[in-house]
């Protein structure tokens, strides 16, 4: 079930419906459970089997790692949980690309091995709740918060419908204690939640599938090279198309949390507006920034055991990271770009860092502050093209065809014939000028603090506008795009 759909906004209403029912906490909360089983069981109903597995292991496992003392012991707990864990996430979303690696490195040393295709089918969503139930554990392996005392809250925890499928990736102390006592939306909760969710689905509906997946689609379905402008343009589509869908997404997420009195963490912040790339990643998919960083890039050693190692964790975790978004190379390079780009911004602030050059919040490289607006935002400018460079290797399937694509965007493609339409090229330089603006405009707010700045009848006007805009639309029911992360 995806929330641009019919079937969601009529199974939304029967569940706004049921929580506001004047029936106890529990039996609420046991809907709410259900409820989400029946969101998850739309796309295959035997992979609810995964969310138990995980649910059951991961509840009782995080329990005992927090009361045993035995040291020995304990690290078993938490292998046993690292291989349920990772083990199922492995086979199901990197069964085939390891065994399509293995036959390739098999057959360069001689040995002719040709085995049967697998067919494993990716559930919706594993990679998302495997990463919930991990922090659970690691963090009753440290003893950083308490155990939670209810299977029903516990199982909510990882299967609660708004963020089960594409997040944000919420933490035990984000959410659990909100089911332990009774919620339900205020006037004010279900307003902004449902401006945020109608937010969400003008995003993915209009802008994402209807105004630029097409020229994305376009350009990067075929194979063969492109005039610059060209490229570019459907670079910048689908730059602005995995904004918009998962963004798009999140903010549906966090609506429907709030319509239900539930609070979700913010997962983007305006992140074309980032000036450098370690702000970046403090603004794109935030709450997988967060767990790269507590859980992974920390554990390595952070930047605490000199600096040769702290750049080594930095590219591993973004190595790490890249393959965390996708069973192919094309996301390993896409992350280790990301981490050479982090890689030579530290060494330009530590440089300056040495000469006594104050530290800013906003410093993306020392020298460029929030008091120097037009410094600033050329650095942004910069980062945001160096970023759509990274976007080919993320939406390319083959590294071939992301060599051909950057050697059109730099005008290397020698004679071809222009692809685009006159009106592709103004719709997309339009969109994106927009949303780059936009995100400047808003990097130190949010939509709710301007919605509550802004005159009623200019919010009313809006909000009828993308109304509008998304009945006019046609019935966009495609997933969206990080569900087969």
């Amino acid at each position: 079930m995806v929330f641009n759909s019919y079937t969601f906004i009529a199974f939304f209403l029967i569940m706004l419906l049921l929580h506001n029912l004047p029936i106890s906490w529990r039996a609420k909360k046991i809907n709410l459970l259900l409820a989400s089983y029946v969101f998850y069981a739309a796309w295959n109903p035997p992979f609810i089997l995964l969310l138990w597995l995980s649910t059951v292991v991961d509840f009782f496992v995080g329990r005992a790692l927090y009361t045993q003392q035995n040291v020995t012991k304990k690290r078993l707990l938490l292998v046993l949980s690292l291989i349920g864990n990772l083990g199922m996430l492995c086979f199901f979303k990197y069964g085939t690309f390891l065994l399509e690696n293995f036959v390739t490195l098999v057959n360069l040393i001689g040995i002719d091995f040709n085995p049967a295709e697998p067919n494993i089918i990716l559930p919706a969503g594993i990679s998302f709740y495997t990463f919930t139930t991990l922090c659970y554990t690691i963090d009753m392996y440290h003893k950083k918060s308490e155990p939670v005392k209810s299977m029903l809250d516990f199982s909510l925890f990882v299967t609660f419908f708004p963020h089960l499928v594409a997040g944000p990736i919420v933490r035990p102390p984000q959410l659990v204690p909100q089911f332990e006592t009774p919620r339900s939306a205020t006037m004010k909760q279900m307003t902004e939640g449902l401006l945020l969710l109608t937010l969400g689905l003008f995003m993915k509906v209009v802008l994402a599938d209807g105004q630029l997946a097409p020229t994305a689609n376009d350009i990067f379905g075929n194979t063969g090279a492109y005039l610059a402008l060209d490229a570019w343009m459907g670079v910048l589509a689908f730059s602005g198309q995995i904004f918009f869908d998962f963004a798009g997404y999140s903010t549906c997420a966090i609506g429907v949390a709030l319509c239900l009195g539930f609070i979700l963490p913010e997962n983007f912040k305006y992140p074309y507006a980032a000036v450098g790339f370690s702000d970046f990643w403090q603004r794109w998919h935030i709450t997988l920034s967060a767990w790269l960083r507590d859980y992974l890039y920390i554990p390595l050693g952070g930047n605490r055991q000199g600096q040769l190692k702290t750049y080594i964790n930095l590219m591993v975790t973004m190595l790490l990271g890249g393959l965390w978004h996708g069973a192919n190379w094309t996301f390993v390079v896409w992350g280790g770009l990301h981490g050479f780009y982090l890689w030579v911004e530290k060494f330009i602030r530590d440089k300056f860092s040495k000469r006594n050059i104050p530290a800013d919040q906003d410093v993306a490289v020392a020298g460029i502050t929030a008091g120097n607006t037009s410094l600033a935002f050329i650095y942004a400018l910069f980062t945001f093209f160096l970023i759509n460079v990274t976007w080919v290797f993320f939406r390319a399937p083959t590294f071939a065809q992301a060599w051909t694509m950057l050697t059109s965007m730099f005008g290397m493609s020698g004679d071809v014939e222009p692809e685009l339409t006159t009106l592709a090229i103004i719709k997309v330089s339009v969109i994106i000028s927009l949303m780059v603006i936009a995100h400047w405009l808003m990097r130190k707010s949010s939509v709710l603090q301007l919605a509550q700045k802004i005159p009623w009848w200019f919010l009313a006007i809006v909000w009828a506008l993308m109304l509008f805009a998304l009945a006019l639309s046609q019935e966009s029911t495609s997933s969206f795009i990080y569900f087969q992360f």
